[in-house]
C-alpha cells in the first residue's frame, strides 16, 4: 500500500501539473520563491492558511485537492507546535505587580498592528539604561499581545552584557529550533540560517523577543524581513546603526507610578508603612523599577523593619548604594555590567565625572575632569550615552541618574588613589571658578572682553555668551565655589564673588546671590582684607534690600560694612554703605533717615567720579520723596538722574545707564499718575516697559506693569488693564513671587 504524499510532495505535483516554475508560481501568487522552495523541500511543513490559499488559487485546484492541501498544511503547523523542543524560546512569566508604562504598552500594540513595508519587518527597539525594567516591560508587552500571534511568541536572551554575547549563528540556530526546524535541517552557514529564518517569519504570525542585544552586528540577521512576523529588541545600547526600526526609549517611572509599584510589592504591609515614608523611598529610588523592587523586597522580607528608618539610611549618600541589595539583586551589579563594557578611556571618564559639582555638565567641563582632549572627551561621552550611563540633551549638556552618579563615585574611590582624586577635584574647581570669574567680568564697567588667555578655558566671546554660560552652569560654578571655600582657597573664592557683582544686576532674582556674597565676605575675612570684606557685605546688603526684600538684615550688613570700610579707609565702600542704608531705611518707613543717608552717599560719590553710583543716589532720594507724597520734588530728582543717563559724557556705563533709564522713566510715570496726569503717566510707563523687555525680567518691570494696569483701569481701559495685569503676573511668576503673581491674576479677572 503506497503512503499518501505529504504536503511538500503534493505541492510539487500540483505545480508541475500546472507547468509552472517556482519563479512563475511566486510571481502569480505573491509568495516568495524561497518560501515556495522551502515548502516543497519540507523545510516549511506547516505554512500559513493564507499562503496555501494563495498558491491553491494560482494552481486552480478543485475543491477536493484544495481542501487536502490546506488540511496537510494545518497538520504540519500542529506538528511544528507540538514538536518544538520543550522550553526552547518560552516566554518568561510576567510579574504580577507590573505597574505603569501605559503609553509604552500602547506603542507595542500599535507596532503589532502596523503594516510593514515590503521587505522590512515591523521591529520595535526598546532602549534604556540599567535598572529601568526593559526586559520586564518587553515580557509584559509580549504577554499582552500574545493572542495576536497564534504561531507563537519566542523569547531569546542575547547575553549582550556578558563577556561573551551570544553569537549570531548560535542565536539563529536556537531561533530556528524554536520555530520547529529540526537540527539536521538547519544549515551550517550563518547566512543560509538567516535566510531560512526570515522565510519562516514571512508566513508565520510569530513574535520574537530578542532581549539584551549587544550590537547592531549581532541583531541585524535576526530581524524579520517583512510579512507576518514581528520582533521586539531590548538593549542598553542605542544601536543607532540599525535602520528601519521603531524606537522606544524607556525612562524612569513617574513618582506616582513608583509609589504604586512599591505599594504593590509590599502588599498589605504598605498600609502600616505610611504614605510619607513610601513616598520618600520612591523618591530616593529615582524612578528605577529595579531599585524600587530591591527596596520593596527588603521591606517585604523583613516585617520588623521600619520604612521611615530605611528611608533615613538611603538619605545618606555615602551608604545609599549599599542599601540597594536584596538576595541576588544588587543595583550596583546592573550598573557594573554596563561599566565593564566600556574601554579604559571611557571608564576613566565615567568615574571622574562623579567629581563634577552640579546636576549636569557640558563637554568642555567633562574634558577637564577626564583630563583628555576635547575630541577624545566627545568620544567617551558618546560611549557613556550609548550604554545609558549618561543622558544627553539637545542643549549639549549631560547628566547622571542619581544612583548611577553614586556608582561612578564608588568606582572613583575604588580605582583611583587619593592623590589623583584630590588633583581631580582641585583641577575641576579651579577651572570652573576661573571660567566663572572671566565670564562675570564681561559685565564689569571698564573690563569688557577679558584680556587674559588660558588654553584650558573656553572664554566667552561676548557678554551674551558669558551670560548664557553663567546661567546654565550655575550649579557647577556655585558647587565649585563651595568646595573652594571649604578647602581654604580664599583668593579664588573672593575673585569669583567679586566678578559676580555686576553680573548679579543682570540676574537680580537668581536664588544664589546671598550664598555667593556670604562666601565672598568670609573669604575676605580669612584673608584679613577689611576693604574687600566691606565690599562683599555691601553686596549682601543689596541682596537683602532688593531681591529678598529684607530691609532689617540689609541694614545690619550695611552698618557692618560701613564700620569695616571706615577702619580700612575705603571711601567708595563707605559711600555704598550709606546708599544701602538709605534703601533699607526707606523700606522700613524711616524716610528722614533714608534721605539723609542718600544725600551723604551722593556727596561721597560725586568727587569719586562714580557716575553710576551718583545716579543711584539721586534716584534713591527721589524714591524717598515719592514715598512721603512729595511727588513734584521726586520728579525733579528723577529728571536729574535721567539727564545723567541721557548724557553720553556723564561717565555712566552705557549698559547700566540703559537699565536705570528704563526704571527711572517708570518712576516718573508713577509720580505723574499720582499727580493726576494719568495720560502722560501711561505713555511714559509704556515706554519704560518697552525698554525693560530687552533686559532680564525683574521686580521693577513687574511693578511698572502693575502701576500701568491700575492707571489704565482708572482711565476705563479695561481690556488694556487686564492685559497689563496678566503680563505682570507672568513676570512675577518668572522671578519666583507666586503671591504677587496670584494677586495680579485676581485683579485681571476682577476687571474683566
Amino acid at each position: 500500500m503506497t503512503a499518501s504524499p505529504g504536503f511538500a510532495e503534493l505541492l510539487r505535483r500540483h505545480r508541475r501539473a500546472a507547468r509552472l516554475t517556482l519563479e512563475q508560481l511566486a510571481d502569480a501568487s505573491g509568495v516568495s520563491a524561497r518560501t515556495l522552495s522551502d515548502m516543497e523541500r519540507g523545510r516549511s511543513r506547516g505554512p500559513q492558511h493564507r499562503t496555501v490559499a494563495a498558491v491553491a488559487d494560482v494552481l486552480a485546484l478543485d475543491d477536493v485537492d484544495r481542501k487536502l492541501l490546506i488540511e496537510l498544511a494545518r497538520d504540519g503547523r500542529l506538528r511544528d507546535h507540538w514538536q518544538r523542543p520543550a522550553g526552547l524560546g518560552e516566554l518568561p512569566r510576567s510579574v504580577d505587580d507590573f505597574t505603569g508604562r501605559t503609553a509604552e504598552l500602547s506603542w507595542v500594540r500599535e507596532l503589532v498592528s502596523a503594516e510593514s513595508a515590503p521587505g522590512v519587518g515591523a521591529v520595535g527597539l526598546i532602549t534604556g539604561s540599567a535598572g529601568l525594567g526593559k526586559t520586564t516591560f518587553a515580557v509584559r508587552a509580549a504577554h499582552t499581545v500574545r493572542s495576536s500571534f497564534p504561531d507563537g511568541v519566542i523569547f531569546l536572551d542575547l547575553l549582550g552584557m556578558s563577556p561573551q554575547p551570544l553569537a549570531t549563528a548560535d542565536a539563529l540556530h536556537l531561533l530556528l529550533r524554536a520555530l520547529g526546524v529540526a537540527d539536521q535541517q538547519i544549515p551550517s552557514d550563518s547566512r543560509e540560517r538567516a535566510s531560512v529564518y526570515r522565510s519562516l517569519l514571512t508566513d508565520r504570525q510569530v513574535l520574537v523577543v530578542l532581549d539584551n542585544a549587544a550590537s547592531e552586528k549581532q541583531v541585524r540577521p535576526l530581524l524579520p524581513g517583512g510579512g507576518a512576523g514581528r520582533a521586539l529588541i531590548t538593549t542598553r545600547r542605542l544601536l543607532s546603526g540599525v535602520e528601519g526600526v521603531r524606537r522606544l526609549v524607556l525612562g524612569p517611572l513617574p513618582l506616582p507610578e513608583s509609589i504604586q509599584l512599591l505599594t504593590g510589592i509590599l502588599g498589605e504591609r504598605s498600609a502600616s508603612d505610611g504614605e510619607a515614608a513610601l513616598t520618600r523611598l520612591a523618591e530616593l529610588c529615582g524612578g528605577l523599577p529595579l531599585a524600587l523592587r530591591i527596596i520593596g523586597n527588603r521591606l517585604a522580607s523583613r516585617p520588623g523593619w521600619d520604612a521611615a528608618e530605611l528611608a533615613a539610611r538611603l538619605a545618606d549618600e555615602e551608604r545609599r548604594l549599599d542599601q540597594f541589595k536584596a538576595g541576588d539583586l544588587k543595583i550596583a551589579n546592573a550598573f557594573g555590567m554596563s561599566y565593564e563594557q566600556l574601554a579604559d578611556p571611557a571608564r576613566r571618564m565615567f568615574r571622574r565625572l562623579a567629581a563634577i559639582p552640579g546636576a549636569d555638565f557640558d563637554a568642555a567641563l567633562a574634558a577637564i575632569a577626564g583630563r583628555m582632549p576635547h575630541e577624545d572627551a566627545w568620544e567617551a561621552l558618546d560611549d557613556l550615552v550609548d550604554l545609558g550611563l549618561l543622558h544627553d540633551s539637545a542643549t549639549g549638556r549631560y547628566r547622571f541618574h542619581d544612583l548611577v552618579r553614586l556608582f561612578a563615585r564608588d568606582r572613583l574611590h575604588q580605582e583611583e588613589p587619593a592623590a589623583e582624586r584630590d588633583a581631580l577635584t582641585g583641577r575641576t574647581v579651579s577651572w570652573l571658578l576661573r571660567m566663572a570669574t572671566l565670564a562675570g567680568r564681561w559685565f564689569e564697567p571698564g573690563y569688557g572682553h577679558p584680556d587674559r588667555t588660558d588654553p584650558d578655558l573656553a572664554v566667552p566671546s561676548s557678554a551674551q555668551e558669558a551670560d548664557g554660560w553663567l546661567r546654565v552652569s550655575v550649579d557647577n560654578w556655585l558647587g565649585a565655589l563651595r568646595a573652594a571655600a571649604s578647602s581654604g582657597r580664599h583668593s579664588l573664592v573672593l575673585d569669583c564673588a567679586e566678578a559676580m557683582h555686576w553680573f548679579s544686576d543682570q540676574w537680580v532674582h537668581g536664588p544664589h546671590w546671598q550664598e555667593v556674597f556670604t562666601l565672598g565676605a568670609e573669604a575676605a575675612a580669612a584673608l584679613g582684607d577689611l576693604a574687600q570684606q566691606a565690599t562683599q557685605l555691601n553686596y549682601l546688603a543689596w541682596v537683602h534690600a532688593i531681591p529678598l526684600n529684607d530691609p532689617q538684615t540689609a541694614l545690619r550688613h550695611a552698618t557692618t560694612a560701613m564700620g569695616l570700610a571706615t577702619r580700612s579707609g575705603a571711601t567708595a565702600q563707605i559711600a555704598w554703605a550709606h546708599g544701602y542704608t538709605a534703601i533699607a531705611q526707606r523700606r522700613l518707613g524711616h524716610f528722614d533717615e533714608a534721605v539723609a543717608s542718600a544725600i551723604r552717599a551722593a556727596e561721597l560719590f560725586e568727587p569719586l567720579g562714580d557716575a553710576d553710583a551718583y545716579f543711584a543716589c539721586l534716584a534713591n532720594i527721589g524714591h524717598c520723596l515719592r514715598d512721603t507724597g512729595r511727588y513734584n520734588q521726586a520728579v525733579e530728582h528723577y529728571r536729574k538722574a535721567l539727564a545723567l543717563a541721557d548724557d553720553p559724557h556723564s561717565g555712566m556705563t552705557p549698559s547700566i545707564a540703559a537699565h536705570l533709564r528704563a526704571d527711572t522713566l517708570a518712576h516718573i510715570g508713577r509720580c505723574l499718575g499720582l499727580l493726576g496726569r494719568r495720560r502722560e503717566a501711561i505713555d511714559m510707563i509704556t515706554e519704560a516697559i518697552g525698554l525693560m523687555e530687552a533686559f532680564d525680567t525683574t521686580y521693577a518691570q513687574a511693578a511698572a506693569l502693575e502701576v500701568l494696569a491700575a492707571f489704565l483701569a482708572d482711565e476705563h481701559q479695561a481690556e488694556e488693564s487686564r492685559r497689563a495685569y496678566v503680563r505682570a503676573a507672568e513676570v512675577h511668576e518668572a522671578i519666583g513671587d507666586t503671591d504677587a503673581a496670584g494677586r495680579c491674576r485676581n485683579l485681571a479677572t476682577a476687571g474683566s
